[in-house]
């Protein structure tokens, strides 16, 4: 039996698909949950180092432009520049000089997303803790770098009566 050209291509265009769908799935590279670590680590640093210096457009840098921030005893702040206004009207009205430390406890990850659980503590310029608690920030990349698109807050002191 002689095949056509046509017949041929038509031939191998069927064999390469069909060896295509029987080959397993390439799995994506492990992420190095180490170095995510210590990337988001930097992040809570650099949003730390920004409170302290009052400075809101660089504590906004940590958040996407269309991130929605919970915190508490507050509606939800939805956009940056809503967070951000929220940033300097925290920051404004802070007269006590508190310092913040963020440390991550938890990271999830999956392709470009990322879940981070950290713990903060706030301590006043003699070093007395006055707050401290939990958050949970989702990350997601965007143009090669994680920015924050949800963050939420959550203090462990008792409730002040």
């Amino acid at each position: 039996m002689k095949l056509t050209a046509p017949a041929c291509g038509l031939l191998l265009l069927s064999a390469l698909f069909f060896n295509a769908c029987t080959q397993p799935a390439k799995e994506a590279a492990p992420l190095d949950m180490a170095a995510l670590k210590t990337e988001i680590q930097a992040k809570e640093d650099a949003f730390a180092a920004a409170e302290k210096a009052k400075d809101a457009d660089a504590v906004a840098a940590y958040y996407a432009d269309d991130a929605v921030s919970y915190n508490r005893n507050r509606e939800p702040l939805s956009g940056k520049a809503a967070i951000k206004e929220g940033i300097a009207q925290r920051l404004a009205a802070d007269t006590t000089g508190s310092l913040s430390t963020y440390q991550v406890v938890d990271l999830f990850a999956d392709g470009d997303m990322l879940v981070e659980i950290g713990s903060f503590t706030s301590r006043n310029p003699a070093g007395q803790e006055t707050d401290k608690g939990h958050y949970m920030s989702v990350f997601q990349k965007r143009d090669g770098k994680y920015v924050c698109v949800r963050d939420m807050n959550v203090t462990s002191l008792p409730e002040k009566k």
